[in-house]
């Protein structure tokens, strides 16, 4: 007769030896060097060559175009609704001119991030992922449109900042999809994820040489704070523009209401801006996962 009890136990025992090895391994690499999928192999080689905001137009369309799937996606986004403003463009120089630079290069890195999480290696975590990146998407607009509309904050460096604020949940799922026993288990990872992405991400952050502004916006971006009707700062903006995406599902094993208290106010407070802030998250993500 099997002891269902013991079995239970020895599965109980691998599962918990696989999270402590994954945190394990995160914090040996983050020691280190981190080691990124593939995907980003292109993202972090664009991102590294258009540093120099000063060089020629021609220079520049010249190093986007050696990645087509960049180059198409960059098109694309220029001429969606968000930022195409009735007009076509019709080539990359253009399309370029209209982005500005670190939009081009936000994308690229918005591209790897969606990119890994629909891999076949991701599947055992489809529904995570998926909540994951249209958190993802409308925390990106969202930091956008409050720049743009509230502050004298650079809408490009807000956008970035919404983008990677919870990098530290993607890079987790990327080394949970190499361990047997999480795949086979994946709503555990839920909880590690919760209580370890924010100090992961801004680790990750600081590997990546992200500059300084971004990295401490993204601090404690999910820690309940004082209701807010205005937004002034970028760590303000990263934290309302969470709020605003709907971070329900960081919340979910957390003992917090995002409907109640100080959460429910704020969406509250800036719900005239949620219309656009989706129509903006679908034009992203019309573009990007084209």
């Amino acid at each position: 007769m099997t002891n269902l009890s013991a079995d239970n136990d020895k599965v109980g025992d691998a599962l918990n030896a696989q999270r402590f090895q994954m945190l394990e391994d995160i914090a040996k690499e983050l020691a280190g060097d981190v080691v990124f999928p593939t995907y980003f192999d292109a993202a972090f080689r664009l991102r590294k060559a258009l540093q120099d905001t000063d060089q020629p137009l021609a220079r520049i369309v010249g190093v986007i175009a050696l990645e087509p799937l960049i180059a198409a996606r960059v098109m694309k986004l220029a001429n969606s609704a968000m930022y195409g403003g009735g007009s076509t463009v019709r080539d990359l120089g253009a399309a370029i001119q209209r982005l500005g630079l670190e939009t081009v290069r936000t994308t690229a890195l918005a591209i790897a991030m969606g990119q890994m999480l629909r891999s076949k290696e991701m599947a055992p975590f489809a529904e995570l992922t998926r909540l994951l990146w249209d958190h993802t998407l409308k925390s990106a607009a969202a930091a956008r449109l409050l720049a743009r509309t509230q502050t004298r904050i650079n809408p490009d460096e807000a956008h970035l900042a919404g983008l990677v604020h919870d990098l530290g949940a993607f890079y987790m799922l990327y080394r949970a999809a190499q361990y047997p026993e999480l795949r086979a288990r994946p709503d555990t990872v839920k909880y590690l994820i919760v209580q370890w992405h924010e100090s992961i991400g801004v680790s990750l952050l600081n590997a990546l040489g992200m500059p300084e502004d971004i990295v401490e916006a993204t601090i404690d971006h999910d820690q309940p704070r004082q209701a807010l009707n205005a937004v002034r700062t970028l760590p303000e903006i990263v934290y309302v523009a969470n709020v605003l995406a709907g971070a329900h599902f960081e919340w979910l094993y957390q003992d917090i209401d995002p409907e109640a208290g100080e959460p429910g106010i704020i969406r509250r407070n800036f719900a005239a801006l949620l219309p656009q802030i989706d129509a903006d998250a679908e034009s992203m993500r019309a573009a990007l996962n084209a």
